[in-house]
């Protein structure tokens, strides 16, 4: 009893020891705050108040003011100068921006539609002359001195950073493997098999093509070779209705159900569906789509 109330004073004077260093560590553990960011928001604040004020300011100053300066405004020294007409849009008039508008008729006549002679807004002139510029720089920029990537050229090297970006693992669409076809008879029964369960409804039951193409002719949809097929019916084709196997069989079983497809090439079974796709030579021909 003596040496069991020992070793429980022992236990309890190490945890109570042990407790600030503890503390201590979950202290030093825990995110701290970064001391700068209530000071931005601050600052943004204080910018957003000020301009506000300024903006009422500013406002309040024009509406008083607005007298004076439309007797400026109304100055013949002052009333059709680049000035005055940014004047004008503090006193009500947006000649700057809609442009003289005289209500002149024309002498033009067309089935009764008759013609006023106003001028183009600014602001259209303004960006006619604009987009000219643009033309020009980037004619320059794209098709004479070749500085800058065309479309096609750019998409070309957007793809190949993405598929940088894609670890090379089996399951990277982008590399292909290096199978060879699986030709044991057990091998080719057990595609089959699978074939029979998975692949028929769409295939047909001889792969002679129902919803999906014919699959024992020598033409092919995305490629013939074993790795290709492989990788077809392992990621499917977004769009063309044709699923994706991975997770669904394992990595051999979508080896066997394309060597099995390869078995098939040349049967010529009935009611086949017409061609589909590019023509491969039968030493190539050797996986499913």
């Amino acid at each position: 009893m003596r040496l069991a109330r020992q070793a429980l004073y022992t236990a309890g004077a190490t945890l109570l020891a042990a407790h600030p260093a503890l503390a201590q560590t979950a202290e030093a553990s825990a995110p701290t705050a970064d001391p700068k960011l209530p000071l931005l928001w601050f600052l943004l604040s204080t910018l957003l108040l000020v301009m506000l004020v300024f903006w009422v300011f500013f406002v309040a100053l024009i509406a008083w003011m607005r007298p004076q300066l439309r007797q400026l405004y109304d100055l013949p020294t002052v009333h059709n100068t680049w000035s005055g007409r940014v004047l004008g849009l503090l006193v009500g008039d947006a000649r700057l921006v809609q442009g003289e508008v005289r209500d002149e008729l024309l002498d033009h006549d067309y089935d009764g539609i008759h013609e006023f002679d106003n001028d183009l807004p600014p602001w259209w002139k303004y960006g006619f002359v604009l987009t000219a510029i643009f033309a020009v720089c980037y004619v320059s920029y794209y098709h004479v001195a070749k500085t800058g990537q065309l479309q096609g050229a750019e998409y070309a090297t957007e793809m190949q950073q993405a598929a940088l970006l894609i670890a090379a693992t089996p399951d990277d669409p982008n590399k292909l493997t290096t199978y060879t076809v699986l030709n044991t008879p057990a091998e080719l029964s057990s595609g089959k098999s699978l074939f029979t369960t998975n692949c028929a409804p769409c295939h047909g039951a001889s792969a002679e093509g129902k919803v999906g193409p014919n699959l024992t002719d020598e033409y092919w949809l995305h490629g013939g070779e074993v790795n290709h097929v492989y990788k077809t019916i392992k990621f499917g084709v977004n769009g063309k209705g044709m699923v994706a196997w991975k997770g669904k069989l394992s990595g051999k079983q979508i080896l066997q159900v394309a060597s099995y497809v390869l078995s098939l090439q040349g049967t010529k079974p009935a009611n086949a569906k017409p061609p589909q796709g590019e023509k491969e030579a039968p030493a190539k021909t050797l996986a499913s789509r």
